[in-house]
């Protein structure tokens, strides 16, 4: 059973960077492509980037690009999502996911705050 589980969020300030972390177990992690989603307070949840099974191909929500940068190391079975240059408007719990033919799996999420 695949497992993901999210880290690295926190209180920041605005103009300020985060790096969160997904860390995959249970599956052959470097044959899925993995994304970053996030769902602010009354809000629908959103995809914020992706990125494709061997690390290239990334893409962005407009509202980040520029901003974020995904990443990952097959070698650790680990996803990153580097934030720079937060906005209040970026406080969200944000969830890493990965989608390998039938197979999906979602982390639990880890919240983010960006406030002065």
């Amino acid at each position: 059973q695949g497992q993901l589980v999210e880290s690295g969020g926190g209180l920041v300030q605005p103009g300020g960077s985060l790096r969160l972390s997904c860390a995959a177990s249970g599956f052959t992690f470097s044959t899925f492509r993995a994304y970053w989603y996030r769902q602010a307070p009354g809000k629908e949840r959103e995809l914020v980037a992706g990125i494709s099974p061997a690390g290239g191909s990334p893409s962005y929500a407009d509202s980040v690009k520029g901003r974020f940068t995904i990443s990952r190391d097959n070698t650790k079975n680990m996803a990153y999502l580097q934030m720079n240059s937060l906005k209040v408007e970026d406080t969200a719990v944000y969830y890493c996911k990965t989608i390998g033919g039938p197979l999906e799996y979602w982390g639990p999420g880890t919240l983010v705050t960006v406030s002065s």
